[in-house]
């Protein structure tokens, strides 16, 4: 039988862990649905959907860990639709969601982009940009000296071909990095010193300046590159507590 752990002493463990408090962010960082007050079964996953609360459901998970929750800034307010829909579930059933937004991406161990470069064996050697979110390194493989080599061991390690913009046998200097929707943080990467940008979704005007500067950049999936830090999350906590974890992959192609 699995030990147990208090919603209140699990939550200020994960937000004590990611130094959630130093970051403005675009949502609530930590408990966003309260459930039941003990913990001994966690499921982790990357957006709170409600395939993945249902998942969760089956698996008798009494929370739930994501790295995209809820009450995102601008959003409607009102409680109506799909947000009915997830809050009633989780309400009806006294289950609690965890959610970790930027201080999960920054974590230097456990953190979305330290677990990408751990997938694709970059080594960091630097931060750039708003919070010090992009990293900054080379690869670790000899194998890796084209972009077209790491488009390739991108697509062999996340299970999905990304769109690389640029000059595919262009050799590799500096590559950054930050993941999810960080298309934005191009120039910062390119002032930064980068030969090469990864992250996760691609804008139209991120290909002229791309194109325009030399920079290759290559879109490697915003789901695809966020899947190891909530995994990397939960498997700590749950390592710490002595309590169940499983992660949940609910496929996105975006």
């Amino acid at each position: 039988m699995s030990r147990q752990v208090t919603r209140d002493e699990f939550g200020r463990y994960l937000g004590q862990t990611l130094n959630a408090g130093q970051y403005r962010d675009y949502c609530p960082n930590g408990l966003q649905v309260e459930g039941r007050e003990e913990i001994a079964r966690v499921v982790s996953g990357v957006t709170a959907s409600l395939a993945l609360i249902e998942a969760a459901l089956d698996l008798k998970a009494d929370a739930i860990l994501v790295h995209h929750g809820y009450f995102w800034r601008g959003e409607d307010m009102r409680v109506i639709g799909t947000k009915q829909r997830r809050l009633k579930l989780l309400l009806a059933n006294d289950v609690s969601l965890f959610a970790y937004h930027l201080p999960l991406d920054a974590h230097p161990q456990l953190g979305n982009n330290a677990q990408l470069a751990r997938m694709l064996d970059l080594n960091a050697g630097g931060r750039f940009g708003d919070d010090d979110l992009g990293w900054l390194g080379r690869s670790n493989s000899p194998a890796v000296k084209t972009a077209a080599d790491l488009a390739a061991l991108i697509e062999k390690r996340l299970g999905r071909a990304p769109l690389l913009i640029g000059d595919p046998q262009q050799a590799l200097g500096e590559i950054a990095w930050c993941t999810g929707a960080a298309q934005g943080m191009l120039a910062d990467a390119i002032a930064a010193g980068a030969s090469a940008y990864i992250s996760g979704e691609i804008s139209e005007p991120t290909v002229h300046l791309a194109r325009e500067t030399g920079t290759v950049y290559i879109a490697a999936g915003h789901h695809a590159t966020e899947r190891y830090g909530v995994q990397a999350l939960g498997a700590h906590a749950a390592e710490h507590f002595g309590i169940e974890h499983r992660f949940i992959d609910i496929d996105n192609p975006v």
